[in-house]
């Protein structure tokens, strides 16, 4: 079976000096191998082309046969990189916690240990007969979540 790791170095090597990153790779069994990219703006059909040809020069099918799939990040893939979250700061995002909770709000900022999102509550306050929506910063680490992505609204 070819080794996931040596194929993440070929692409992270040829994405090197690109505006295109890494995301993730998969290998299943059979040597089914997925390379999925993205960059900041898009992700161009000529960019995964150029890619799946430069992977598939440096790897000998003769050796051991392979089918090779290059893809860019789906719009509601899930993200898995830190550069996916930042690409969508001030973006609105829905994310599920590890509790089973559904959040949807703002993604604020992200870093290494985790991401802020912010979300509109509907609270009464003292005294009062209506709820009034109140924002509030929420912060998770990545290992609290299942999953975030983009959430597409149609206005």
């Amino acid at each position: 079976m070819i080794d996931k790791n040596v194929v993440s170095e070929i692409a992270e090597a040829y994405l090197k000096d690109t505006p295109d990153y890494l995301v993730d790779v998969v290998v299943a069994p059979g040597n089914l191998i997925t390379v999925e990219i993205d960059n900041d703006e898009s992700v161009n059909i000529d960019e995964c082309v150029a890619l799946s040809r430069h992977i598939e020069s440096k790897l000998d099918r003769d050796a051991e046969d392979f089918e090779l799939t290059v893809t860019s990040a789906g719009l509601t893939s899930p993200f898995k990189t830190l550069r996916q979250y930042k690409k969508y700061e001030g973006k609105e995002i829905e994310t599920l916690t590890r509790k089973g909770e559904k959040l949807k709000g703002v993604l604020k900022s992200a870093d290494e240990n985790g991401f802020t999102v912010t979300i509109a509550k509907m609270v009464r306050p003292e005294g009062a007969k209506r709820k009034t929506e109140v924002h509030e910063d929420l912060r998770l680490g990545y290992e609290d979540v299942k999953y975030t992505k983009y959430l597409i609204r149609f206005k």
